[in-house]
């Protein structure tokens, strides 16, 4: 689909994913062209990219530049392969992200480790511990890894002669997450930062940072007041009313701090029987969810309770090795 002459959108399938697809953006530049994010390291979504860069008379080689706006697998995976078929096409991410990939997708296990000892001091049972701390290992086969050839701090201007792109980092789904803003056109590159349907997963990790939803929100009220007329997304479907959604994404995460005020009014309480007391967008119980859904519950209820923690409203404590939290007095 071209969204303006020289823009591009490509559909990249993600398997055995609600999200169905990763979209990938293409810009013309006067010397190649510029991609923006590349999909899950499968040879459907090769097949699939490869095929979109054909129906605009492309090929792999004509792409000067991939820009991946994080790491994660569905956004990174393909950027190995690509740069086997053209090796001149130069990979950038911002550098936090850059840091990343060594200990995520080649030396993992200390990571996995460092991550169970995460999930037991927030209240994980013993007998859920293993398989929550592996739950994300199945993405290892979806991810061809590539080091970055140039590292992005946020505030740089990426031109392909013909559109320039700053670039804005907006740290919180990922710790070197960044969009890209085209002035020019009022077009936001928003990543997983900003989605028109679901909130993006927030989640605490050992490589997060102390507050990582405190990160997201601050990063979303940097973007509140860009006066884009299109925000193009890594997912779902192109919006206009950027102001707007990220105002129901800020009141999302109001709503469910009084969800978890609600479950610690009473008594303190750890992480784990937090995230198994509040509401989730899935259909099945909570004895019922996948391990990996699990991790992200608990994850994401880390990262709420700790940015409740530096705003002032509970208090942490440590009960017989167990981290608790309180309602602040």
């Amino acid at each position: 689909m071209e969204i303006i002459p020289g823009i591009h959108q490509i559909k990249v399938p993600i398997p055995d994913n609600p999200l169905g697809f990763l979209n990938c953006y293409v810009l013309k530049g006067k010397s190649g062209w510029l991609m923006i994010d590349t999909g899950w390291y499968t040879q459907d979504a090769f097949n699939a990219l490869e095929a979109g860069l054909k129906g605009m008379g492309l090929n792999f080689s004509d792409i000067e530049t991939i820009v991946v706006t994080h790491v994660h697998a569905d956004h990174y995976g393909l950027a190995g392969r690509i740069k086997q078929v053209s090796p001149s096409t130069k990979l950038m991410t911002h550098r936090w992200e850059g840091d990343l990939i060594e200990s995520r997708y080649i030396k993992f296990a200390e990571l996995r480790d460092k991550m169970g000892a995460v999930l037991a001091l927030h209240g994980v049972p013993q007998v859920d511990l293993d398989s929550l701390q592996s739950a994300s290992m199945p993405v290892l086969e979806y991810v061809s890894v590539t080091m970055p050839d140039v590292s992005l701090y946020g505030g740089e201007v990426l031109s392909t002669g013909i559109f320039n792109l700053e670039v804005l980092w907006t740290p919180g789904h990922s710790p070197g997450h960044i969009c890209l803003w085209e002035s020019e056109h009022r077009i936001l590159f928003s990543g997983d930062h900003i989605l028109p349907e679901i909130t993006p997963n927030i989640s605490f990790h050992v490589q997060s940072g102390d507050s990582p939803l405190a990160d997201f929100i601050n990063s979303l009220n940097k973007l509140r007041n860009l006066p884009a007329t299109q925000v193009l997304p890594a997912h779902e479907n192109i919006f206009a009313n950027l102001r707007e959604r990220i105002d129901q994404i800020k009141e999302h995460h109001e709503q469910r701090k009084e969800e978890i005020r609600g479950v610690i009014r009473q008594e303190p309480q750890n992480a784990w029987f937090i995230s198994s007391q509040i509401t989730w967008n899935i259909p099945q119980p909570w004895d019922q969810f996948n391990s990996l859904d699990r991790r992200i519950a608990v994850t994401e209820t880390i990262a709420h309770l700790e940015y409740m923690r530096w705003e002032g409203s509970v208090e942490r404590l440590l009960q017989d090795g167990i981290i608790v939290y309180r309602v602040a007095s």
